[in-house]
């Protein structure tokens, strides 16, 4: 028993040992545990510190930036910052865990894009009145694998007030736009209905028999018309480009014709002031090319008259050459120039040069600011140069296209072993003329004074021939005619401007074999030294008569409400030899219409019938006419338009209306003329025929 008491009692120490051993391995352990999640917890708490202070600063940046944040699940807001909240009329705290929802007033459509976010904008009505507000919605994923619908939004009133205030501003221009298009349109209209009468009855009235000193009047009476007329028609030029409403032709054209009809549109002008207008083309140039031809021509037109307004002395230069692909034309003059400084703003409009010496009162100052916009319009440019006081140079630069199934020019005459001698002090055409001989293998020596000439008269005994310009510095030029003949020239011209041609009597009574009429044309050049002669001009071809009769009693309808405008055109169609029916307003004309095609009156060959007339206008009429023409299974009368709108929009109106034409006032006496013949001539033929 004592042993195993004893025994016990050893285990039980040596268990006591083992248990004491393990606790203070344990504490040990324990203790190193509590060390390492003291030292958690202080990372935890560092962390926690990090986050809020990250959550703040983020939250003061999104705060700052005024966007409205708003987090929803299933239609309860879980986040919303102040901005939101404040929107709503609350704080954040009260904001949270509701269903409230902003007052929405307008809703535009929603732009979605690819990852699935949608943007759109929202007018809502707050306290303050409406706010208007761009969303980005997302939906964001959240703890637990659960997802919220996120909007942020930003304020956009500013720019939608903007919007609309350019609205209402683009609004307000269109209508100003098209009110300004209305007032030129009835200003044209008003304009050109009196402009109408008075070139009109300068027609007439240069037709009949007048004294020299009328002849004058009517002639200046005239010009001024035209003149106005073509003020009339800058400004709606200008309107038009303006607008963007210009419409281009692309049809083919002769190149050289329209240049030489501009010269010699010109030379009266430049001729009237004591200087001269001529125009060389290079041998090189496509005879046909594609474009608008009369835009063209009222660039050039406006380029030459401006260079002839502004010159006193000397003359007036057009050049055209090739430009590579492009066709370029230089205009040149001798006048007072164009100070450096103002060289790009010539071209705005209602910009004119002052020069001492130069009127500027001439004009709307339009014409230059219209010329670079057509030219533009047309992928071209015009560029300037110029020194003061020694002239300027503009140069116009278009792509225009020579016609490849165009016959090529025929070639020159062969001058080879011809001598000639040009005595003319002209700055440009003297040179022109000296070119265009070379061309065709001549030697040409230029002269630009009396004594000049008769200096190269005795020192070169085989000239050919001699051209001698009637305004050669020095005069006597039929003492200079007198001196080639004794120098046993066989060709001796005299050329003329067409006012010099009418007073200066017969030119071969004065010793001359032939005579040109400046500006020189390239053909009547050729002509004249290539042995063809013209037969000197007889009474009857110095002095025309009245046109003869076209029709032998056309019958044609007149309705016009404007006693003057009336009276020219039946007293126009008297004179072509028809007989003139008036109608003094719409009402009238469709009851003398409806009465012909009843055979109770002479049946009508044509009709003239003005847009604007009382009671019915002009396309009222023509509808009527056609309504009753198909009633009745009659012939087609042709009808034309006479309107002093020239609008594109207003002849398009007027076709679509049953007219075959439409003839724009001051009424063109050759359109006119050209219908009345084409009927003649339908009439006649009619006639063989039965």
């Amino acid at each position: 028993m004592p042993v195993v008491v004893a025994v016990a009692t050893s285990l039980l120490a040596v268990l006591s040992g083992v248990a004491a051993l393990w606790l203070l391995r344990e504490r040990g352990r324990v203790v190193r545990q509590a060390a390492a999640i003291a030292g958690d917890v202080e990372r935890l708490n560092d962390r926690l510190w990090e986050l809020a202070d990250s959550e703040e600063r983020y939250r003061s940046l999104i705060e700052a930036q005024g966007d409205l944040i708003v987090r929803r699940s299933e239609g309860r807001i879980v986040y919303a910052n102040a901005a939101y909240a404040a929107l709503l009329g609350l704080d954040e705290n009260a904001a949270v865990g509701s269903l409230h929802r902003p007052q929405v007033r307008i809703t535009r459509p929603a732009q979605a894009l690819a990852d699935g976010v949608r943007i759109f904008d929202e007018c809502i009505e707050t306290e303050a009145g409406e706010r208007w507000i761009s969303w980005v919605e997302t939906v964001v994923p959240v703890a637990a694998g659960q997802a919220v619908l996120q909007r942020v939004g930003r304020d956009i009133s500013a720019r939608i007030a903007g919007e609309r205030a350019l609205e209402e501003a683009r609004s307000r221009a269109e209508e100003a736009s098209a009110a300004k298009s209305r007032f030129l349109a009835t200003v044209s209209h008003e304009f050109r209905t009196p402009l109408n009468g008075i070139l009109g009855m300068a027609d007439l009235l240069g037709d009949t028999r007048l004294e020299p000193e009328q002849a004058t009047y009517v002639r200046a009476l005239r010009t001024s018309g035209e003149a106005l007329l073509g003020l009339v028609d800058g400004i709606l030029d200008f309107a038009k480009v303006e607008a963007g409403k210009l419409e281009l032709a692309d049809d083919p054209f002769d190149l050289a014709l329209l240049i030489e009809d501009v010269t010699e549109l010109m030379a009266p002008r430049a001729q009237a002031k004591g200087i001269e207008v001529s125009a060389l083309l290079a041998a090189d140039l496509p005879q046909f090319i594609r474009g608008d031809a009369e835009r063209l021509r009222q660039i050039l037109l406006n380029l030459v008259g401006n260079a002839v307004k502004f010159t006193e002395h000397g003359g007036v230069g057009i050049r055209a050459e090739r430009n590579g692909e492009a066709i370029l034309v230089a205009v040149a003059d001798t006048g007072p120039g164009i100070p450096a400084e103002r060289l790009e703003s010539i071209f705005e409009e209602f910009e004119q040069v002052e020069s001492a010496g130069v009127p500027t009162t001439g004009g709307t100052g339009l014409g230059l600011a219209i010329a670079r916009r057509l030219a533009a319009a047309m992928g071209g440019t015009i560029q300037v140069e110029s020194t003061l006081g020694q002239g300027a140079t503009f140069r116009l630069g278009l792509p225009l296209r020579a016609v490849a199934e165009a016959a090529p020019a025929t070639e020159g005459p062969d001058w080879r072993g011809k001598r000639l001698l040009v005595a003319s002090g002209a700055p440009f055409s003297a040179g022109h003329l000296a070119e265009l001989a070379r061309r065709h293998g001549a030697t040409v020596i230029l002269a630009v004074d009396r004594l000049a000439a008769l200096a190269r008269l005795k020192e070169d005994a085989a000239l050919t021939a001699v051209l001698v310009d009637r305004a050669l510095p020095g005069g006597d030029v039929e003492g200079l005619a007198e001196a080639a003949r004794q120098a046993g020239v066989a060709e001796i011209v005299i050329m003329l401007s067409p006012a010099e041609r009418r007073g200066y009597g017969s030119p071969f009574t004065a010793g001359f074999t032939g005579f040109l009429v400046k500006p020189v044309r390239a053909r009547s050049l050729q002509e004249r030294l290539g042995g063809t002669r013209r037969p000197p001009e007889t009474a009857a071809t110095a002095n025309p008569v009245a046109t003869p009769a076209l029709a032998n009693g056309l019958q044609v309808l007149v309705a016009e409400d404007n006693e003057i405008n009336a009276l020219l055109v039946t007293r126009t169609l008297e004179h072509f030899g028809c007989v003139p029916t008036w109608a003094r307003d719409g009402s009238e004309a469709i009851r003398l219409a409806e009465a012909a095609l009843a055979g109770q009156r002479p049946a009508f060959d044509l009709a003239l019938l003005d847009i604007r007339m009382p009671v019915l206008d002009g396309i009222a009429v023509a509808r009527r006419i056609r309504a009753a023409e198909r009633a009745r299974g009659a012939a087609r009368l042709p009808i034309l338009a006479v309107t002093a709108n020239t609008s594109d929009e207003d002849r398009r109106a007027a076709l679509a209306g049953g007219m075959d034409d439409c003839l724009a006032k001051p009424l063109s006496r050759d359109a006119l003329r050209a219908w009345v013949e084409k009927l003649a001539s339908a009439a006649k033929t009619s006639a063989r025929s039965a």
